[in-house]
């Protein structure tokens, strides 16, 4: 059973909201701040409020009390125990424990038995039921709330507990979606709705159990869309909003006006540990598949390309003759990858994917990952000042051929030399080339022989003047080894040769 909020409730959610607004700053312009006063309650009488500002809150209200019904029902909160090994005593930290061990017989960090110790750790979040498949329900929440739970309770709004169970996590996009078993099938369950057409000032609900209080509802707006970055090298683009967000409200749905999950509460950004008006949720639209990837396979299938992609900055995107265009950097291609069978090659700029323009690097990593497992995918891509389009038969990533750096091509991360870098490697007033950085291990680069800092001057004794001609001889076929003059402390010097 679904929660709806009826076309004259939207309708009225809107419109009170405004003119609400309206009255209220005009009956509070009629006051006179300078003649505010303390006074207990019985020696001043309230002003009477307009009928028709009564009105308009109550039209506002009834609006607010709509959607909380719709939501809260399908909203649970989550309490979970995990199982952790840890090698410090449980003592340590105590001012004891700076005179000696009081039990004498054990090391820190281990039992009578010299075992390290574990212990349970609970925690809370919370959840939003958004399916139900005969007797299964499945929640979705954030991986940081359940994906290392040994025992999930999941506690629904009428005060009812299961048995949770967890279906699969992913640590990238933060989610995690979890199942419970119940006879009962008027369990609510919330509608999913399109994150794609949010916009800054749109008035959001966030849902959840903050600081263990559960079932609360707070109202704000968006605040901004598109926000990149989070914890622990997440690769969503959030949703920003001044909606109270606080600890314990992680995994619960943020609700637009129709009672529909445009998002979920993943973090927030406080300087104290509380609400500050700096809540981000991970859009809706970017979870939608990976809940048919979990109950399929237990993990997200990500598509992969196999390509080591940069944000470019300025220098180096002059450096390509790119300029202001918005895409990312193909830096570095996996050898016997999609990218590599399709044409792709290093220094290619990736402007557009299946005709949706790149804006940014986060942004063509997602719609890359969305891509199914032999789909053929589209890339406009600019190389040596033209367009080029390439189709590449997309493939299924995996951890394994991911962090293989020996097919890692070339295995470095090249950066235009500017003064700043010159000066900085004491190099010739003039100098020409490119520069080296991050090397990585077993990668063609590192087996050839080359440092961090170094100047690359010369590919196959054909001379570098900067980005563009290093990535069009990298390029070059024409020979079946490579190697590069370089700049290093001063000295310049020729690396070991690479056959291709």
């Amino acid at each position: 059973m679904k929660h709806r909020i009826s076309g004259a409730v939207k309708i009225a959610m809107v419109a009170s909201f405004a003119l609400a607004c309206f009255a209220l700053v005009a009956w509070f312009s009629t006051r006179d701040p300078g003649s505010a006063q303390t006074a207990f309650a019985e020696s001043v009488s309230a002003g009477q409020i307009p009928r028709e500002s009564i009105s308009l809150l109550e039209g506002m209200q009834k609006a607010n009390r709509a959607v909380a019904s719709a939501i809260l029902p399908a909203v649970v909160t989550l309490d979970v125990v995990e199982t952790r090994t840890v090698k410090n005593s449980p003592m340590e930290g105590f001012p004891w424990f700076f005179f000696g061990n009081p039990r004498g017989k054990e090391k820190p960090g281990e039992d009578e038995e010299g075992k390290p110790r574990e212990y349970k750790a609970e925690g809370l979040g919370s959840g939003v039921i958004i399916r139900k498949t005969g007797k299964m329900y499945y929640l979705l929440t954030n991986q940081h709330v359940a994906g290392s739970a040994n025992e999930i309770n999941v506690k629904l709004y009428d005060g009812r507990s299961f048995t949770g169970k967890l279906v699969g996590g992913d640590e990238r996009k933060d989610i995690a979606l979890v199942s419970f078993e119940s006879d009962d099938a008027a369990i609510p369950v919330a509608s999913m709705g399109n994150s794609d057409t949010v916009q800054p000032g749109d008035i959001v609900f966030a849902v959840g159990s903050p600081l263990g209080y559960m079932s609360s509802v707070t109202q704000g707006i968006v605040s901004a869309v598109g926000r990149s970055g989070g914890p622990n090298g997440n690769i969503n683009d959030f949703i920003q909003t001044d909606a109270a967000i606080n600890q314990g409200n992680s995994g619960g749905p943020l609700v637009n006006i129709y009672g529909e999950i445009i998002g979920i509460n993943s973090w927030i950004a406080s300087s104290t540990g509380g609400s500050q008006g700096l809540g981000f949720s991970i859009p809706i639209n970017n979870v939608k598949k990976a809940v048919d990837d979990f109950i399929a396979t237990g993990k997200i299938r990500y598509g992969w390309l196999g390509v080591s992609l940069l944000s470019a900055d300025k220098a180096t995107l002059e450096s390509l003759g790119i300029g202001d265009r918005k895409g990312a950097l193909a830096s570095q291609i996996f050898l016997g990858s999609p990218a590599d069978k399709g044409g792709m090659l290093p220094g290619d700029f990736v402007i557009s994917l299946n005709g949706k323009d790149v804006r940014a690097v986060d942004q063509l990593v997602r719609d890359v990952g969305d891509l199914e497992n032999g789909q053929t995918a589209r890339f406009r891509v600019l190389r040596n000042g033209k367009e080029l389009t390439l189709n590449v038969k997309i493939e299924e990533r995996k951890e394994d051929t991911v962090s293989d750096a020996s097919k890692l091509w070339p295995g470095f991360m090249p950066l235009a030399l500017n003064a700043e870098i010159a000066e900085r490697l004491k190099l010739s007033e003039g100098q020409k080339g490119v520069v080296v950085s991050g090397v990585q291990a077993k990668s063609p680069a590192a087996v050839m022989g080359l440092q961090p800092g170094d100047v690359i001057t010369r590919v196959n004794d054909k001379e570098v003047k900067g980005m563009r001609d290093f990535y069009l001889l990298l390029s070059d076929r024409s020979s079946k080894e490579l190697w590069f003059d370089v700049i290093r402390e001063g000295q310049t010097v020729s690396t070991m040769r690479y056959k291709r």
